[in-house]
């Protein structure tokens, strides 16, 4: 419980910290977040599949609001050592930093999505005893052209 906590300072901090600096250089770009999966050996498949049936509504609706600007999801073709190994990627562009750490803002549209918000629950609570591990990176376009 006290990593979750702590976990949650972190992020708040990064937000506050990119916050800040996302207005001093007077920027407007949209705020990409790459998420990795690791998932327990021959449960990818399962874990993508309630991953698409209890998450990807959500973030369709996020999509329509014009929170999210863009999802896409990917998964390998061959694997990799386990050290470096990940099942399933799914990368973000929300509009901004607020939104991508928005804890609540796919929480509007659950209970339209999902009557049985007890079936999600346990359905999302079982996605996540298939990880092994979950990693998020934040990431910006770098400008490639001549300076």
């Amino acid at each position: 419980m006290q990593t979750k906590k702590y976990t949650s300072i972190i992020f708040f901090a990064a937000f506050i910290l990119l916050t800040i600096n996302v207005r001093a250089q007077g920027k407007t770009d949209h705020f990409t977040v790459e998420n990795y999966y690791k998932v327990k050996w021959g449960y990818a498949e399962e874990f993508i599949t309630l991953w698409k049936t209890n998450h990807y509504p959500l973030l369709k609706k996020a999509i329509e609001k014009g929170d999210i600007i863009s999802v896409e999801a990917a998964e390998p073709i061959l694997h990799s050592g386990e050290d470096t190994r990940w099942d399933f990627r799914v990368i973000i562009v929300f509009k901004d930093a607020k939104a991508a750490f928005d804890d609540n803002l796919t929480t509007p549209y659950k209970k339209q999505l999902y009557p049985d918000l007890d079936k999600l629950a346990k359905d999302e609570q079982h996605r996540f005893e298939l990880l092994i591990a979950h990693w998020d990176v934040m990431t910006e376009k770098i400008n490639l052209a001549n300076q």
